[in-house]
């Protein structure tokens, strides 16, 4: 069993009293993280809401009816609860009427749960977004970390993958990204084209790390600008993709309003490319690299209690930046390079942030780079050299 970071993030927000909403990408362990916590008390309940009579118990009840339905139990799973219609108040009137007993909410729909969870629950609850497994996760030590990190950026992190040998994962990767995001990605409400979806997936996955011309896009596909809009941020709300803005607080010298739009699970990616060839004889190695490495700072940083705004960096010289933090006007600069060029930072950037932190991040230093402890951080990470 691979332990999980975000365990230790879902403990205290349920200590508090209040609801833990687990939300993210199917068969990323949402479940499986929900009974590992569950396995700290004593009689806990787990009502899975693909099942029709578990939505029908929690569909329009009463604060009594529902406390008749749970029973004794001193803990509740609600898994996938977007399937319940106004289940946002079925949960608000539990948590208001038995506050003693701890909730715990998945979802695999940001937008359903936005619309049906947590609204109805704002001020009771705290969300957490699980990712598919991390490299610190499937880590025991710093040693194995660049071997493993070559692997999920080929094979993704979803953790049925892992155990598998490369052929077998290959297999199930493409069932994924054939059948998950044409079918369980989206709320069942949510009309869309499966041909310009596909097409539009395709052609992001061979744009990662270049600027994206939604524009651009839409004449490709033959659609209007506004749907290209639109399915893009139907794939960043069912956790397939994310994006980083420009970061742009010298309007004079940095310029343009594109975005960079990465992949969450890089298994899915190169599926939908079919292309599952070992990190070091690929020609988009330094893409994916680069992918992977936002990716798990990504990942990172969920597991702290902090407000960190990322972007990348562009100005009208074409001098970048991968990835640009800032944090409380504090700004971090990070230049991810596969390769064992050392880049520069560059110059206009200096001038415009010159008490900006600057750290290239390579295959070498990855892990001290990208996982290093920030200022008041209390994070605890395994023992390896990490900190």
């Amino acid at each position: 069993m691979i332990q999980r970071d975000a365990q230790s993030t879902v403990k205290p927000v349920l200590s508090q009293g209040l609801v833990a909403i687990i939300y993210g990408a199917r068969q990323t362990g949402k479940t499986t993280l929900a009974k590992q916590v569950a396995t700290n008390y004593k009689k806990p309940l787990y009502l899975n809401c693909d099942d029709p009579t578990v939505v029908a118990n929690l569909t329009g009840r009463s604060a009594q009816e529902l406390k008749s339905y749970i029973g004794d139990t001193d803990f509740v799973v609600i898994d996938e609860a977007q399937r319940v219609e106004n289940i946002g108040i079925s949960l608000k009137l539990l948590h208001d009427s038995y506050p003693s007993i701890p909730l715990l909410v998945t979802g695999s729909s940001s937008l359903d749960l936005a619309n049906r969870v947590a609204e109805p629950l704002t001020g009771r609850s705290i969300e957490i977004q699980l990712y598919p497994l991390s490299v610190r996760e499937v880590s025991t030590d710093t040693p194995s970390m660049l071997a493993h990190a070559r692997t999920l950026a080929v094979r993704g992190g979803y953790p049925g993958m892992w155990t598998l040998s490369g052929e077998e994962a290959s297999k199930r990767l493409r069932n994924m990204a054939i059948n998950y995001i044409f079918r369980d990605a989206f709320s069942p409400v949510v009309v869309y084209d499966q041909t310009i979806l596909n097409n539009l997936l395709q052609l992001l996955a061979y744009q990662i790390g270049n600027e994206v011309n939604y524009s651009e896009l839409s004449r490709k596909l033959g659609v209007s600008r506004e749907t290209v809009e639109r399915y893009i941020d139907l794939l960043e709300k069912a956790f397939i993709v994310f994006r980083l803005n420009q970061y742009r607080k010298n309007l004079r010298a940095e310029v343009g309003r594109l975005r960079k739009i990465y992949f969450i699970d890089l298994g899915i990616r190169n599926a939908l490319i079919n292309d599952f060839r070992p990190l070091h004889i690929r020609e988009d190695a330094g893409s994916l690299w680069e992918n992977f490495c936002i990716l798990e700072r990504r990942k990172y940083l969920s597991t702290t209690d902090r407000l960190v705004r990322s972007y990348y960096w562009r100005n009208s010289k074409k001098q970048e930046i991968d990835l640009i933090e800032d944090e409380q006007d504090v700004v971090r600069a990070f230049e991810i390079k596969y390769g064992k060029k050392e880049p520069k930072v560059p110059t206009e950037f200096t001038k415009l942030y010159p008490n900006s932190e600057y750290t290239v991040v390579n295959p070498s230093n990855f892990n001290d780079t990208l996982f290093r402890a920030l200022p008041d951080d209390k994070i605890s990470l395994f023992q390896g050299g990490l900190l």
